[in-house]
């Protein structure tokens, strides 16, 4: 596969795990529905046949970009899942925020659920919803938009995007963010998974993985 920042590639391969490049644009599991079928899982299972048939370790929204991690065997499956349920891997993400924050650093608390009148949106409800917690700091202002990492310590569906737009949160959308900001059809959404950190699961060994950011 080509190493361009609009294909999928494979970053590392091991007879346990892969780490691949998700590109902006792509599921990464299968959908409802035969035109939902082409992901990150299909395309790699092609190449690996002996693959267990579930193997997606963690989910990247659609439209962002970056590090993916899908378990080859079972027993990796499990003791990968196990890290992320138990908060053991490092997460980074990489955004451009709509406008500009004053602030340095911060974290981020907001329970969110989806409403289920308005798929896949997902509204702040401090009674129902389940907790997400991220932390961030600024990289730079570059002209009307803040570059921000942001290191999320749960995984809730949308969170990133939930956190950057919500005005308990940043109060600034993601750039290109069509659900939650101001995004186009066709427009990139300007969200990175730019690095993860876990133990290998056979080893134990620690791992770290990057991913350049392209934009």
């Amino acid at each position: 596969m080509q190493n361009t920042a609009s294909e999928l590639f494979i970053i590392h391969q091991d007879p346990a795990f892969l780490v691949v490049h998700k590109p902006g644009g792509l599921l990464a599991v299968p959908g409802r529905g035969e035109d939902k079928q082409d992901c990150v899982v299909a395309r790699i299972r092609q190449l690996l046949p002996q693959m267990i048939s579930q193997p997606a370790v963690h989910r990247l929204d659609m439209y962002t970009s970056g590090l993916m991690v899908l378990a080859v065997t079972t027993q990796a499956h499990r003791h990968l899942c196990r890290q992320f349920e138990q908060r053991q891997v490092r997460k980074c993400y990489i955004a451009l925020l709509e406008g500009i924050i004053a602030e340095d650093e911060g974290e981020i608390r907001l329970a969110f659920r989806l409403d289920p009148d308005n798929r896949p949106y997902q509204v702040y409800d401090p009674l129902h919803g389940k907790m997400g917690v991220t932390r961030w700091r600024l990289l730079a202002v570059e002209g009307e938009r803040t570059r921000i990492e942001f290191s999320p310590l749960t995984g809730r569906t949308h969170q990133l995007r939930v956190h950057a737009a919500h005005s308990l949160g940043l109060g600034l959308p993601i750039v290109g963010d069509r659900l939650y900001g101001h995004g186009r059809e066709g427009e990139q959404m300007l969200l990175h998974a730019s690095h993860l950190a876990f133990s290998h699961p056979s080893t134990g060994e620690p791992l770290h993985f990057d991913s350049p950011v392209p934009f």
